[in-house]
């Protein structure tokens, strides 16, 4: 796969990154930005649908204060509830609040200290050990560990933890460094996308709020944007035309921007119509741009009531282009043996069709 470097215009991404994290993080990341490895798979993620499965977002709403169940840690923390039971009983590790009819409840604070707990766990340090330490003394140990960890797993609890606690900079630094260590693609294919899909599920079950959710999303997709607009024009001597668009109904865009860096990387032109965009809007400006590539896909098979019927419409519309489906398009289509449609699920497959 050829990768066109962007040392001219790199600094545009570097520079947004400004105050974001610490300096000499941010110098560190500067320095070694050119040197990153892109070349590492990414699949198109399927996060959560845009329904809840429940009410409790609306009763947390009222309280004021984000309630969890002992169910809502175990998802959270990955940390069997039974395991959570003895924590508090044996070592007296949390108090939990308890209902009128005595059912457990904890609130933000709680979360962060098991979350906190669960890291120090992870690392090998015994229960018994850590049942010892003071609230400041078990944040400090953590703060020590995270610095420069890049274990998938604590990454993750890492990201939630800052989640939880709507810590920008605790994020970005957690973000840089992985680039920094692993490449932008790995970062976004071994750390970021793994992390939404985590949030996804328990953002279904009511186990993580609206707000946080959309926080993080967003923190994640104006690095990708930025990422992006810091690309140098297509400069690759066999580019071609790539049309990139959500179909109506599909809101998620994170897999489709961090396939537009890819496309755009690889030296390719790309005219990126984002989301929610309608049929006729992509053939009429099909008809106008003239692509040699259409690509599309979705993170939920929401928006397609009948994908087979949606496949056979944009092959017969678009019957001179290449078109490139993802997500919960790529199954349908590899099914249907369309001529002119064709699935992919990697990076690797990407670059096979360009």
């Amino acid at each position: 796969m050829v990768f066109s470097q962007c040392q001219s215009s790199i600094s545009a991404f570097i520079d947004s990154l400004k105050g974001i994290a610490s300096g000499a993080l941010y110098r560190q990341f500067a320095d070694r930005w050119e040197g990153a490895d892109f070349r590492h798979t990414l699949y198109f993620p399927i996060l959560s649908s845009t329904h809840r499965l429940n009410n409790k977002l609306y009763l947390n709403n009222f309280t004021g204060m984000e309630r969890y169940t002992l169910n809502d840690l175990e998802k959270l923390t990955g940390i069997k509830a039974a395991t959570i039971r003895i924590w508090e009983r044996r070592y007296r590790l949390i108090k939990p609040h308890r209902t009128e009819t005595n059912r457990r409840w904890y609130d933000d604070e709680d979360l962060r200290r098991i979350m906190n707990i669960t890291i120090l766990y992870r690392h090998d340090i015994k229960i018994s050990v850590i049942g010892e330490m003071s609230g400041a003394e078990i944040e400090e140990r953590v703060s020590m560990l995270l610095k420069g960890n890049l274990k998938p797993d604590i990454q993750i609890d890492s990201l939630i933890l800052a989640m939880v606690n709507l810590d920008e900079a605790a994020i970005n630094d957690q973000l840089m460094r992985s680039i920094i260590n692993k490449g932008f693609a790995e970062t976004f294919s071994g750390m970021v996308f793994p992390f939404l899909r985590r949030v996804g599920e328990m953002w279904m079950t009511g186990s993580v709020d609206v707000g946080a959710e959309h926080f993080v999303t967003n923190l994640f997709r104006r690095r990708l944007i930025c990422a992006i607009d810091s690309l140098p024009p297509a400069a690759n001597p066999e580019k071609k035309r790539v049309l990139m668009y959500l179909p109506e109904g599909e809101m998620h865009e994170m897999g489709l921007l961090f396939y537009c860096f890819v496309v755009r990387k690889m030296g390719h032109e790309v005219l990126y119509l984002g989301q929610l965009t309608p049929f006729e809007a992509v053939a009429d400006v099909s008809d106008r741009w003239h692509p040699a590539v259409v690509i599309t896909g979705g993170m939920t098979g929401l928006p397609y009531t009948k994908p087979d019927e949606y496949l056979r419409k944009i092959s017969v519309r678009l019957n001179d282009k290449k078109i490139l489906v993802a997500g919960a398009l790529a199954s349908p289509a590899e099914k249907m043996g369309l001529p002119n449609v064709f699935a992919f699920r990697s990076e690797s497959d990407l670059s096979k069709y360009l």
